[in-house]
Order: C-alpha cells, then sequence, then structure tokens
C-alpha cells in the first residue's frame, strides 16, 4: 500500500490519466503533450519555489546564521532551507515511502512524492552548501535535463541520435582544443562520470600498449599502474574492476604543496621495472580531491616519455580552470597527456552527471574499444585510422558502454549560453571568493590555514585553533572538526572534513555561485560552533 507522505494530509483522489483516449473507430488517439504540459505546470509549481527559497536564504546566510533566515517552505518541521536533516531510520518513517501493489496513484500521488523529495533533499542550490566538488546546476541545466528528458535516445548509435552525436563531437574537440589537443582527430567522448572516465583510459592505454590484451586480458603481464598519493580512490577502483588488484595501484610522494613528486615517480617505475613487473600507466591529478593540488604536468610526461608508459590527466575537479586566462597556466603540460578527464559538473555547475574523455587521438578510443555488433553497427562506420578513413560516428564503438544519454549536450547549452568568456569571468570570481575565504581564515586568531592563499583550487582547508592553539592531541582535534561540522547544519551551512597529521580539518568547497557574504557568515558561524563545543 502507498501512504500519504505527510500524514496530516488525506489522501485525495488521482485524477485520471490524460494521455489518450479511444476515438470513434476504437482506436485509441494520444493527448501526451496535454498530459506533460499538465504535469510540468503542476511540478514548476514546487519546484520553483525550492529554488527561490535558496535565494532568499542568502541574506540569512551572510549572518552566520545570527538571525532568522527563511524556512524550507516544502518543510512543516524546523530544517532549514538547505536540508531538514533527520538521520536514516527517522527519514525511513516521516518519508513512508512505499509502492502501490497495484493500482497507481496517478497525478496526486506522484506530486505527493515529488513534494516529499524536495522536503527532505538536501537544496544544493542553497548557498550554504559548500560541501562537495560540486553544487547546484542554473536555468540552463534544468532546461538541457528537460530537453534529454523529452528526447530519452540513446546515444550508442548516429541513426537514432544523430543531432546529440555532432554535438557531442563537436563539444569534445572544441573542448580538448583548450587543453592544447588540437590534431585533427583530437576530440573525446563523454562517460558517466569522472571514475568511469578513468577507467576507460586505462583500458584504453592497457589495450593500446599491449594490444594483445584486448583478447587475451591480462595473462603474462604483471602490470602496475601510479598515482600520487592525494590522487581520487578511483584509479584503485579501476584496477580493481580491471583485473590488476589494488595492490598494484602505487602510491607516489607528494611535496608539501601536495603536488606529485617527478623524481619519486621515476624511482617507483624503476623499482617495478627491476621486480619484473610492467610499469603501465601514470595519472597525473589537476586539482586533487582534497588540497585541490595541481601536479607538474609537464615534469610527469618527461618521466612516462622516458619509461614509455602512458600519461593520464586526472582534471576531473580542476580542468575547467582551461577557461580561464588567469587560472590556465597550472594545466602547463596538459597537452603533453595521452588522455584527459575533466567533468563539467562540477566546477561549471552543468547538471550532474557529464564528464568528458579527451586525447588528441580518438583513434586511439575506437582502436580500443570497438568490436563488431552486427546487431547495432549496421555499416558505414570506418575504423577513424590513416588517411581517407571515415570517422566513427557511433559513439558506442569508442566507448566501454553502449547505452548512455547525451550528457554532452549539457556542457554544449551551458557553452552556447555562457560563451566561454562567461565560464571563465564564473571561474575567476569563484578564485577570488576562494582567496577571500582563505584570508578570513589566515587573519582569524581561531583557525590555522591548510592551504595556501591563494589556494591553489576551489577549496579552502584549515583547523579550528581557538586562541592560536591548536591541540596536539589528534583525537580532540577530530572531535572538534565533526562536532563542528554537525552543529553548522541547523545553521544553514554544509561543509565537509578530511583526515590530516594532526586530525581531520575543515575542507570547505566554494563554487561558482558562492557570495562572498556567504563565506563571511560561515566563519561567524563556525566560531560560534567552535565556541559551544568548547564549553561543552
Amino acid at each position: 500500500m502507498c501512504v500519504n507522505l505527510n500524514p496530516e494530509v488525506q489522501d485525495a483522489p488521482s485524477q485520471p490519466p490524460v494521455a489518450g483516449h479511444t476515438g470513434p473507430t476504437g482506436d485509441a488517439t494520444l493527448n501526451r503533450a496535454d498530459e506533460v504540459e499538465d504535469l510540468i505546470d503542476a511540478v514548476k509549481s514546487l519546484i520553483i519555489p525550492y529554488i527561490r527559497s535558496a535565494d532568499a536564504s542568502a541574506a540569512g546566510r551572510a549572518t552566520g546564521g545570527r538571525a532568522p533566515a527563511p524556512s524550507n517552505p516544502a518543510s512543516q518541521s524546523s530544517g532549514t532551507v538547505l536540508v531538514d536533516a533527520h538521520e536514516p531510520e527517522a527519514l525511513v518513517r516521516k518519508l513512508r515511502f512505499s509502492l502501490p501493489e497495484r493500482d497507481g496513484r496517478g497525478r496526486d500521488g506522484l506530486l505527493e512524492i515529488i513534494g516529499g523529495v524536495l522536503r527532505y533533499s538536501v537544496n544544493t542550490w542553497d548557498q550554504g552548501f559548500l560541501d562537495k566538488l560540486y553544487s547546484s546546476t542554473n536555468a540552463v541545466g534544468v532546461v538541457s535535463e528537460l530537453l534529454l528528458a523529452v528526447l530519452n535516445t540513446n546515444l550508442h548509435i548516429y541513426s537514432v541520435s544523430p543531432s546529440l552525436t555532432v554535438i557531442e563531437k563537436t563539444t569534445a574537440r572544441q573542448l580538448a582544443a583548450l587543453f592544447g589537443f588540437n590534431g585533427p582527430r583530437a576530440g573525446g567522448i563523454v562517460c558517466q562520470g569522472g571514475s568511469a572516465s578513468n577507467m576507460t583510459s586505462i583500458v584504453v592505454a592497457r589495450n593500446t600498449l599491449y594490444p594483445s590484451t584486448k583478447s587475451r586480458g591480462n595473462a603474462g603481464h604483471h602490470f602496475v599502474l601510479f598515482t600520487s598519493k592525494h590522487g581520487h580512490y578511483s584509479v584503485e577502483k579501476a584496477a580493481i574492476t580491471c583485473g590488476m588488484g589494488s595492490a598494484n595501484v602505487v602510491p607516489i610522494p607528494v611535496d608539501s604543496a601536495g603536488c606529485m613528486d617527478p623524481s619519486a615517480l621515476r624511482a617507483a617505475i624503476s623499482r617495478a621495472k627491476a621486480e619484473g613487473k610492467a610499469p603501465l600507466y601514470v595519472n597525473a591529478t589537476a586539482g586533487t580531491t582534497v588540497l585541490g593540488s595541481y601536479d607538474p604536468l609537464a615534469e610527469i610526461s618527461a618521466v612516462c616519455k622516458e619509461h614509455g608508459l602512458w600519461m593520464h590527466v586526472d582534471a576531473s575537479w580542476g580542468g575547467a580552470a582551461a577557461f580561464s586566462e588567469r587560472q590556465r597556466h597550472k594545466l602547463a603540460g596538459a597537452e603533453l597527456a595521452d588522455s584527459l578527464t575533466v567533468n563539467p559538473h562540477k566546477m561549471l555547475n552543468v547538471p550532474v552527471t557529464c564528464s568528458f574523455l579527451l586525447t588528441p587521438d580518438t583513434a586511439v578510443l575506437h582502436r580500443a574499444n570497438t568490436l563488431p555488433a552486427g546487431y547495432l553497427f549496421h555499416g558505414g562506420v570506418g575504423d577513424g585510422e590513416g588517411e581517407g578513413a571515415s570517422e566513427p560516428w557511433d559513439l558506442a564503438d569508442l566507448t566501454l558502454q553502449c547505452g548512455r544519454r547525451g550528457d554532452g549536450l549539457k556542457l554544449a547549452l551551458a557553452w552556447v549560453y555562457y560563451g566561454a568568456d562567461g565560464f571563465g569571468a564564473q571561474i575567476d570570481r569563484a578564485f577570488d571568493t576562494a582567496a577571500y575565504l582563505a584570508t578570513l581564515v589566515q587573519v582569524s586568531p581561531d583557525f590555522d590555514l591548510l592551504s595556501s592563499n591563494p589556494p591553489p583550487c576551489l577549496q579552502v582547508c584549515f583547523y579550528y585553533a581557538p586562541g592560536g592553539e591548536l591541540p596536539d592531541d589528534k583525537e580532540e582535534n577530530t572531535r572538534r572538526t565533526k562536532e563542528m561540522v554537525a552543529r553548522l547544519v541547523p545553521k544553514g551551512f554544509m561543509v565537509d572534513y578530511a583526515p590530516g597529521e594532526k586530525g581531520s580539518f575543515f575542507r570547505v568547497v566554494v563554487n561558482c555561485q558562492t557570495l562572498k557574504g556567504t563565506v563571511d557568515g560561515l566563519v561567524k558561524a563556525l566560531s560560534d560552533v567552535g565556541r559551544e563545543v568548547l564549553e561543552e
């Protein structure tokens, strides 16, 4: 039985579906457009107030929660606009969500569920959401998702997705050029996320450098992968998936700024060779997950070329800096890579998920991933190699997956709407805001800044050190950090924390929509909750 999300509201009779009716000849006629229009109008009446409430709460965030802020319009509890937070077991009871065993609940039941989802979800449009390497989308993002839902097509073959295929290939080619991939076959593909893009790059590296593995697997090769100690865990996950094993991912030490040490990389590769292993792949990072560090790409490339390894750049987070004239120098050497991941759904506020795997030569993607499938590929797609070869247009022949959405459209429409210069201006503002927050932390007597000032990317990392004193007790620092993070939520802020040498520290992630008043308020709120924790 399906139960109302709000026990105070009685079930109302559902309106009958309006998708169609029987015509005079007995055949069904369709009125699906009317049904879509009706539901879009109804859902619009829920989501617009949801977004508007986040806009209205911005002034309250600047006070650090010291002034009353608007409540969540979808909530009848004391939850903030940011989130009406509950532990999992409590949320199960409050949602009382179940699926109908027989008859559907129609329009009213649908809208009731949507209202519950809005009521108990984190409102990433709220200025206080400073927790992850993404934030809300924007108006053009909502439109792009709506368009993809209406089209509801698959980007596996050109014949069923002609316009989306052209748009994805064009967008990938132009995006690749920002990183210095300018050859005639430069471009890329869209994957389900950064982890999928990184894993695909490992498969492409293996199948390119060791072609027999495409049919024979890893047999006879003890492959080793290398990544920064601060690199993303997706490399280890990919090693597990590819049958290489997480133990064969070698973490390379970093310097004081969190950047990979090229000399340590060279030594690790030499050791692996001496042990009879097959060094395969180096993952350099442009914008690490915690500190936001950019590895020295040109120096890493030199090591890779010296030993014949594939160089991949995981620029999932920091790659969008390529749009900024002021920041793109951090990506110097990216043009030397064999492949590169960048996620517009992170810094550019494109809807999740949108991840590109780029390369100077898309022929390697085709050669590494193509397989005959006569039931799907019906000819007219060349091998993409050699003079006069036809260009592959069936994108499933370049990817690991077959069925997927046209997520490249989300970046394409945003790029059309804002322009490359518009993206650059947004990124510059975000880096300025991150530097502003770092300065606030640096001059405060109660915090110890870990990040450089300005920070390398949009994260600002620091400890709570009341009176300038940071306890030697790592567990106490961790306890304070975790307790303060929890106490920020009722004040309308969500931030993250990460383990460090002196215990867990704060990691605050600003985004292209973060206002300077918001970070002013965050520092006030942190000071308030810090005193509360100390007084207990």
